[in-house]
């Protein structure tokens, strides 16, 4: 006995079967990504008439004729075991904001406790502001003050007031 479909009205005989229209859909979907790939590639490629130009670095050679500075210029010069003139009792009480000045961008070293003994928290940067809470007190031939910044209590530590200019509330 053998197996028949049955005859359908719709049904053409001559039509390809669906595994033909379904390959020559793909082939056409694959020649429009192609073709859309092509002409993006194409319109990417193209700069605007008006582009930006590169930036040009010019290198300027550091001076070599500095004069040296002398000791009554009051210019510390870089690398020097002397530091700068101190200003001891200039406007500086507990209460007063104060900024790291003087460095040379060195930075002031504050430590767990006042003089060159104690152990350095951290390094305040050249300009930081901070909050004197304790001092003054003498120490290593240094007057020594309990700094905390205003704005981040956990930057806090003693350091000297040889780098320390007052200024009005940040």
């Amino acid at each position: 006995m053998s197996h028949q479909q049955p005859n359908h009205p719709n049904r053409n005989i001559n039509s390809p079967p669906a595994l033909v229209w379904m390959i020559i859909g793909g082939i056409a979907i694959a020649l429009f990504l192609l073709l859309l790939m092509a002409v993006l590639i194409f319109l990417g490629g193209r700069r605007p008439k008006h582009a930006p130009l590169p930036a040009v670095l010019e290198i300027i050679p550091a001076r070599t004729n500095v004069p040296e500075p002398t000791s009554d210029s009051g210019v510390v010069p870089i690398g020097s075991e002397t530091a700068p003139p101190p200003q001891h009792g200039v406007g500086l009480v507990v209460g007063a904001y104060v900024q790291v000045k003087g460095t040379g961008g060195d930075g002031l070293r504050l430590r767990d406790q006042p003089g060159l003994n104690g152990n350095v928290l951290l390094v305040a940067s050249e300009a930081e502001v901070f909050r004197l809470e304790d001092g003054p007190v003498e120490m290593d031939d240094y007057t020594w003050w309990s700094l905390i910044g205003p704005f981040d209590e956990t930057r806090r530590g003693w350091g000297v007031d040889n780098f320390l200019e007052v200024i009005q509330n940040p």
